[in-house]
């Protein structure tokens, strides 16, 4: 496996810290913690820079870190597209039972961004 370029990792941090913006937006604003992630201008710019660089990680440890920053992104959007339809298909009601999910992914990509970033100051790749 070849060594990332000092500035590859660089990126890669500051997709990570993209990241976490859109968390503390979610966390300390009015927002919610997976709205703020999944709408916030800095997780949708995230997720294009991971796409933009992911041709000079691959081959590399960082790009382990891509795929995981690119599957938190996409994974929790499909998550809560299933709460949401479930709102829709329950007619508001399910709204009641829908919070518990949302919340368990806002703490899910909190989990994803904080480990995923801890990895990455260490040197390590990022598996699953």
């Amino acid at each position: 496996m070849d060594r990332p370029s000092n500035s590859l990792v660089s990126w890669t941090q500051l997709i990570y810290a993209l990241h976490a913006v859109s968390l503390l937006t979610g966390i300390l604003g009015a927002a919610t913690v997976v709205g703020a992630f999944l709408t916030g201008w800095p997780s949708i710019i995230a997720v294009i820079l991971n796409y933009v660089k992911q041709g000079e990680a691959r081959g590399t440890w960082i790009a382990s870190h891509f795929r995981w920053q690119i599957r938190t992104f996409w994974f929790g959007l499909l998550w809560i597209s299933f709460c949401v339809v479930f709102i829709v298909v329950t007619l508001g009601i399910g709204i009641l039972i829908a919070w518990l999910p949302m919340a368990g992914v806002g703490l899910w990509f909190v989990y994803r961004v904080v480990r995923g970033w801890v990895a990455l100051r260490d040197g390590r790749p990022m598996y699953a």
